[in-house]
């Protein structure tokens, strides 16, 4: 990975000094400046079981000793599926697996089926991948909320002929072609959860202002901008990184390593960022998570009640989950050090995220068995949550 360099944010200083300078000097587990979380942002990384990310030989020291450290890490943390594509979706949706999506959608096909139904724990039946409007998601519930989210996707648009630097997607009912990466282009539509959503990519220009691009060490693309104040700042930050920096590929196709050595170098560079922004000082929730453990062959092992779904029976390919990846989570709310061994997963997480903006519960984050992150994880002082809508 290219060395940082020192680029001018929105407060018109270098990175560098930026990082000190429009944030506050609060440390992370010193106590909120709010009685509330305001801001989440999420990063997903890809294909690892926890003992790999997190064991004593991890070959990503910030990911599985700095960050911890400086927050609370969930050591029963599972995916929901395999392959990649469900589990997005399941953090923005709670809809679960289905055959085509478990296949990482090659096709970029219409959910055709049942629209969601409450004895089903609001799942739609049916099989396809872009769900329609009928199918609710996070996005929804934030906007309804007066609340903003933003979609920030290392890479997209590198190459304008396979897919838009905002919203990009395939066309409806086409192969996808952002399968395999290019040494110019390391997007990935099926690890961007937005783009399977009517709901977001049927208004163009909703789309484009809420899915965009960035580059880690380009401080002009929207991500730094968007940190640089409160006030800019989405309620909901949901970053996905290349195919490079995830650590799904290794090699990668432009050259770096890959795997867990350029996901680490990644977080190495953007967490601090996250971590020094206003919004985080005041009120921030930083998610640190992979979708799913080393693939359909490794763990599928299951939490938290999860069982087949409507549209297969098996979530995980040959099991009932995505197998345990681990979570870490940052936040003024969270003391230093924290371990949690309480059983989570992506539904959880939704669920966990609809508390705190107090948003109710969709899809599998409302089923039996499902518990959002609670005193085990915010050690430091229980954020208030908000009264539902």
């Amino acid at each position: 990975m290219k060395a940082l360099p020192k680029i001018a944010l929105g407060c018109g200083l270098a990175l560098t000094v930026w990082l000190a300078a429009c944030g506050s000097s609060q440390a992370p587990g010193t106590g909120p400046a709010a009685t509330s979380v305001g801001h989440v942002f999420i990063v997903i990384l890809e294909n690892e079981d926890y003992s790999t990310s997190f064991g004593a030989d991890s070959p990503a020291p910030y990911l599985a000793k700095t960050l911890p450290a400086q927050g609370a890490l969930l050591q029963k943390y599972y995916g929901t599926g395999h392959e990649s594509n469900d589990n997005y979706i399941s953090m923005i949706s709670g809809q679960s697996p289905n055959p085509d999506n478990q296949l990482d959608c090659q096709i970029y096909s219409d959910f055709v089926g049942a629209p969601p139904s409450a004895a089903l724990d609001g799942q739609a039946v049916g099989v396809g991948c872009v769900f329609p409007t009928t199918v609710p998601s996070l996005p929804d519930q934030l906007v309804a909320r007066n609340l903003n989210w933003k979609g920030y996707m290392e890479d997209m648009g590198n190459t304008p002929s396979r897919e838009s630097a905002t919203c990009g997607h395939p066309a409806l009912n086409s192969q996808d072609k952002t399968q395999v990466a290019t040494a110019q282009d390391e997007y990935a539509t099926r690890h961007d959860p937005f783009m399977y959503f009517h709901s977001v990519i049927d208004d163009q220009s909703y789309c484009d202002s809420h899915v965009v691009s960035f580059n880690l060490v380009d401080a002009s693309t929207p991500l730094y901008q968007d940190l640089a104040s409160v006030a800019t700042t989405p309620n909901l930050v949901f970053i996905t990184p290349n195919l490079c920096h995830d650590g799904h590929d290794s090699p990668c196709a432009d050259g770096e390593p890959g795997g867990l050595v350029s996901a680490n170098l990644f977080l190495k560079t953007l967490a601090p960022i996250i971590m020094a922004s206003p919004a985080f000082q005041q009120d921030g929730l930083l998610i640190v998570t992979f979708d799913e453990s080393g693939g359909p062959q490794s763990d599928s092992s299951s939490c938290c009640g999860e069982v087949p779904g409507p549209n297969t029976p098996l979530p995980g390919l040959t099991g009932l989950g995505g197998g345990v990846i681990g979570e870490v989570l940052v936040s003024p709310f969270i003391k230093p050090g924290t371990v949690s061994t309480t059983a989570y997963n992506h539904y959880s997480m939704l669920r966990s995220i609809e508390d705190l903006f107090g948003l109710d519960y969709i899809g599998n984050a409302g089923a039996s068995g499902q518990a959002s992150f609670g005193s085990d994880v915010f050690t430091q002082t229980m954020p208030v949550l908000p009264a539902k809508s």
